[in-house]
């Protein structure tokens, strides 16, 4: 089985597709995507569909909609190869033995296939391991081939409940951790003007995330563009402001400080303004505001590294717990 959700929910079986049109089944789908290979007990599909209460005949509801996914499921093991004898369909498993009834609740059996979910987590683990060990080039990698795997939105599509809403957050978060250290990794490749562009876009959809804000300034400074860089902490000082009332972090308030003080001791240098950053030089930074080896020493914040990397499959939220 192949299982795409990180840019909406695709979910094939032999190349067939699986995944329903209609709204409840699709939901019910992408509730056992997320706790693929593990039971889901009926109470949280039963929370999932119908947040504020199960009306009467839910049970019976539920058993419907899986009805339905099995002989999606049926008819994929079917078509998958038309030209393929009667008798070898036989020798392949059941939608039954696929979308398996246990007590308590539904599994779905992936049968070991592809799931992008667990792809990215193995390769933002193997990244994040790289960055540990100072190993730029291959973390920018890694971390690179994770963020591939993003299409969109995760779950695009899908009404989603409150149990997903969670698994959303909690993938969306992830992404933002392993875009994070993939910045850094490549600031600490020299890769500053390549990266301006991207980080521009980045902010205007994240308007209070400040490592994404702390690295488009120490690009912008490293392109000989100070003001620039000044330019966009102060819009993020007035987002933080009208979000929370609010004032950066005490790291974005060394690294603001540490820009106004490399602008003020170099200068303004004579292409700093009408030069591409793409094509802009680096400016020359007195030693004690240079970026060693990531950024700006006054702001070198700490590698985020989950504790310790669990394989995919290990890390996993409890069919119970969905988050």
């Amino acid at each position: 089985m192949d299982v795409r959700i990180l840019g909406g929910l695709s979910v094939r079986e032999n190349g067939v597709s699986i995944t329903p049109t209609a709204a409840a089944p699709r939901q019910l789908l992408a509730l056992l995507t997320a706790s693929a290979d593990q039971l889901v007990p009926v109470t949280v599909l039963t929370e999932e569909l119908w947040p504020s209460g199960a009306p009467r005949g839910a049970r019976a509801e539920l058993q419907a909609h899986i009805a339905e996914l099995r002989t999606l499921i049926a008819g994929a093991l079917r078509g998958a190869d038309p030209a393929e004898p009667r008798q070898a369909w036989a020798d392949r498993p059941s939608a039954e033995a696929i979308l398996v009834s246990q007590p308590g609740g539904y599994r779905l059996d992936t049968g070991g296939g592809v799931h992008d979910v667990w792809q990215f987590e193995r390769a933002a683990g193997a990244g994040y391991r790289a960055m540990e060990a100072g190993d730029l080039s291959r973390a920018a990698l890694r971390l690179g081939e994770a963020l591939a795997l993003w299409r969109g939105d995760p779950y695009a599509g899908v009404a989603a409940g409150p149990r997903l809403r969670r698994e959303i957050e909690r993938l969306e978060t992830s992404r933002l951790s392993v875009l994070d250290q993939w910045m850094e990794a490549q600031l600490g490749l020299g890769r500053h003007a390549e990266l301006v562009s991207e980080l521009t876009g980045l902010v205007s959809r994240y308007r209070t995330n400040e490592p994404l804000h702390a690295h488009l300034m120490v690009a912008l400074l490293r392109c000989g563009q100070p003001d620039q860089a000044l330019a966009v902490y102060e819009r993020l000082r007035v987002a933080l402001k009208g979000q929370s009332g609010m004032e950066p972090s005490a790291r974005l308030r060394r690294l603001h400080r540490s820009v106004i003080a490399v602008r003020d001791t170099a200068g303004r240098p004579a292409y700093g303004v009408r030069t591409s950053a793409r094509y802009a030089p680096a400016p020359s930074v007195p030693a004690q505001y240079a970026p060693t080896p990531y950024v700006p020493a006054q702001y070198a914040p700490t590698p985020y590294v989950p504790a310790p990397y669990a394989p995919a499959r290990d890390r996993l939220v409890p069919a119970g717990s969905i988050n």
